[in-house]
């Protein structure tokens, strides 16, 4: 590994299912580009990824047998994986993320329609899972509120998200315990705003992104509208779960993927896969306003991608790619101009991205 300190200060982490690998790169500012730093070990399907709140952890689930999480420490002056431990998960996990204080482990199981919680220790190592409870059909993301009081979990087969009271590492149905969807719109992934008083819901099915607002005492939502993620005439069908697609039907049919939010609040990005596009929505941060910008072609079938935490950067990620794509973000307009390729590993779907403190 070349020495890359003290220069180093974002290290984007992808994983690679088809490889068993997680690969690290640099990402130079100061050069718009991506270098790679190393490739670590993990296992076969390797997906998804999460990263502590203080930045010191990553964890991987492994989809694959034996079912588990990963857990490496993350070193600061180099962006090395250090292997520290594995604990079981009682389900193939689409989606993982630590609680807001870093000492659990959250799950959400798409084929096993089931969520689960792990301890996590003091040494930063997710153990087995002590709670696993069942769900809506087809859980496909879940996190912490911002006060860590509440969780939500999307039920992408039941057009609805499940809401959860979280205290002392156990979750337990919230009253309501769902919160609706339009029909047929496939929740996937979320994202909360960065003021915490929204929820923005990708439909899988419909490209549409749902705003919700958060009630932060009662940790439930409430509908506030729907915004197109994709621009008229893009002629694809609306989706469907992808193993109910009849055998011979090659229609070509809405799948979008991942979602996020730039720090500021202002712009949230969706990739879909069947166009591979990303699409740019701007956002009211007071009001949870939607409007749609615009898409572009990205790496092909962008099942994950990541925005860097001082919101300059997005990196983008796809399953038949064999490269990353880097795009600087306009402040001004949320307009993504590419910059930069760099190679990786086969069916390439997470993407993480952690900024140290400049020393």
């Amino acid at each position: 590994m070349p020495p890359t300190a003290p220069a180093l200060d974002t290290v984007v982490y992808v994983a690679n299912a088809g490889d068993g690998t997680i690969g690290s790169y640099r990402l130079d500012r100061s050069a718009d580009q991506l270098i790679p730093l190393a490739t670590t070990e993990a296992a076969d399907n390797v997906m998804p990824l999460a990263v502590s709140p203080d930045r010191q952890y990553l964890y991987a689930a492994v989809r694959s047998d034996p079912l588990r999480v990963l857990s490496y420490r993350i070193e600061a002056s180099t962006g090395e994986l250090t292997p520290l431990g594995s604990g079981a998960l009682y389900g193939s996990m689409a989606y993982i993320a630590t609680d807001r204080a870093g000492r659990y482990l959250l799950a959400a199981s798409y084929g096993g329609d089931l969520v689960s919680v792990s301890p996590i220790d003091a040494n930063g190592v997710a153990g087995d899972a002590t709670q696993t409870l069942g769900t809506g059909s087809r859980a496909h993301a879940i996190q912490t509120t911002p006060d860590n009081h509440h969780v939500l979990a999307t039920n992408l087969g039941d057009d609805q998200l499940a809401q959860f009271y979280f205290a002392d590492g156990a979750l337990a149905p919230n009253e309501p315990a769902v919160a609706e969807t339009a029909t047929g719109s496939g929740p996937r992934h979320f994202v909360f705003s960065p003021n915490g008083r929204f929820v923005y819901v990708l439909g899988e099915f419909d490209a549409t992104v749902t705003t919700f607002a958060l009630d932060a005492d009662s940790g439930t939502l409430s509908r506030v509208g729907v915004c197109q993620g994709l621009p008229e005439g893009h002629g694809l069908a609306p989706g469907m779960p992808r193993e109910e697609i009849p055998d011979g039907d090659d229609t070509p049919r809405i799948w979008a993927a991942d979602l996020h939010v730039t720090p500021d609040g202002r712009y949230l990005y969706l990739s879909e896969r069947t166009g591979s596009t990303l699409s740019t929505l701007r956002a009211n941060p007071d009001s949870g306003e939607l409007h749609f910008v615009g898409t572009r072609p990205t790496v092909t079938q962008p099942r994950g991608f990541g925005i860097d935490p001082v919101g300059r950067y997005l990196v983008a990620a796809g399953e038949l790619s064999d490269h990353l794509s880097l795009y600087r973000i306009e402040a001004a307009s949320g307009e993504l101009s590419h910059v930069n390729d760099v190679a990786t590993g086969r069916k390439t779907n997470w993407v993480e991205i952690v900024s140290f403190e400049q020393p």
